[in-house]
């Protein structure tokens, strides 16, 4: 699983459409011991960041503030452990909520990396602003839809202080701030894990990502990738779209429908309306969305003028429906994606959109 902090995945998810924004040449070395409290803004719901770091330990704390109270309010803690790429879990208010152990990669959220993530073309330096006593940097970058993303990077660490959706029109959303830095080690105790969480730590590791993808297809997890990761390729391919047998990777040539949504680009968020008669056939409208399902040839359904995302629905009658936004991945002219299903009479049993990458499933059998 790659996991990152809430509002810096954010910021790069919104940036990474828009071509990003180029930072200096060299970056600072980042300290390994710290604390760091942030307001995010990210989701709605405002919450406070409080990050902790020890050399290979870290902990990030996300709580609302203490006037939320009710259905809304929330308290977790994850514990990171750097060398064995291993995470846990925790309500600290709730003793009795089940803590969860897991895997990680990638950027778990240091807050001193994510401007790095940031760099690529297309942004430029409007100003200079010094915010809580930090010296800053000022860039702006298009987002999109979404309008202007204005970030204030740390003169010192390159770190993101500030970062706000700038939209075309009403007020400034500001995603996170940072309130406070202090680079004095936090106590040991701090990383303790509580006493309720113990036999989860103790408890086996759950698959990795590659584990489950290698146990749906029967095969190498490196010959394939989930197609909901972003960002999407700018290439130009033809999606050959296939549905099969998890395990066997047979394929299922019918008793399903497709409809596909390729206009994304120009209206972000569409609302759409899926019917089920009784017999069980569906119905597909809003947004660009449109059923395909008449130009699927011997269980294969062929995508030209890809854009770099869009929406793919499927329907298996009373068995359940898919849905998922799929960026676009470009390995070979012709590109497979398969969806792989546990029971295409119950859907929820498990299924999973992949790009196939190299291998045997690589290319459309005749």
């Amino acid at each position: 699983m790659r996991v990152c902090g809430a509002a810096i995945c954010g910021i790069n998810l919104i940036l990474l459409a828009s071509g990003g924004l180029r930072l200096g040449a060299q970056t600072p070395v980042a300290p390994t011991a710290y604390i760091v409290t942030a307001n995010n803004g990210m989701f709605g719901t405002a919450t406070i960041t409080k990050t902790y770091r020890l050399g290979s330990k870290a902990l990030v704390d996300n709580r609302t503030p203490s006037d939320v109270t009710g259905p809304t309010a929330i308290h977790m803690r994850t514990l990171y452990d750097l060398e064995k790429m291993v995470s846990l879990t925790w309500d600290p208010v709730n003793s009795s909520s089940p803590c969860g152990k897991g895997t990680f990669s990638g950027d778990w959220g240091d807050p001193f990396t994510g401007a790095a993530d940031l760099s690529s073309q297309g942004a430029r330096q409007v100003g200079a602003e010094t915010i809580h006593g930090f010296p800053a940097k000022i860039f702006e970058a298009a987002a999109g839809p979404s309008g202007t993303m204005r970030v204030w990077v740390g003169a010192e660490h390159n770190m993101i202080l500030k970062a706000q959706v700038i939209p075309t029109s009403g007020p400034p959303q500001t995603m996170v701030e940072v309130t406070n830095v202090s680079l004095t080690p936090p106590p040991a105790a701090i990383f303790a894990v509580p006493a309720n969480c113990a036999a989860a730590a103790a408890a086996p590791l759950p698959p990795t990502e590659e584990e489950k993808i290698a146990a749906l297809t029967g095969g190498n997890a490196h010959d394939f990738m989930k197609a909901i990761y972003g960002p999407g390729s700018k290439d130009s391919c033809t999606v050959v779209f296939r549905v099969v047998k998890a395990g066997s990777m047979e394929p299922i040539a019918s008793g399903f429908q497709v409809a596909v949504d390729m206009n994304l680009a120009n209206k972000a968020m569409p609302s759409y309306t899926i019917g089920l008669s009784r017999e069980g056939h569906a119905t597909f409208s809003g947004g660009g969305l449109h059923e395909v399902t008449s130009q699927i040839r011997n269980g294969v359904l062929r995508l030209d003028n890809v854009p770099d995302h869009f929406d793919l629905e499927t329907a298996f009658g009373n068995g359940g429906s898919g849905s998922a936004l799929i960026y676009k991945q470009c390995f070979a002219p012709q590109t497979v994606l398969l969806y792989v299903i546990t029971n295409p009479d119950k859907l929820s049993d498990g299924a999973e959109f992949l790009w196939v990458k190299s291998g045997r499933y690589a290319t459309t059998p005749r």
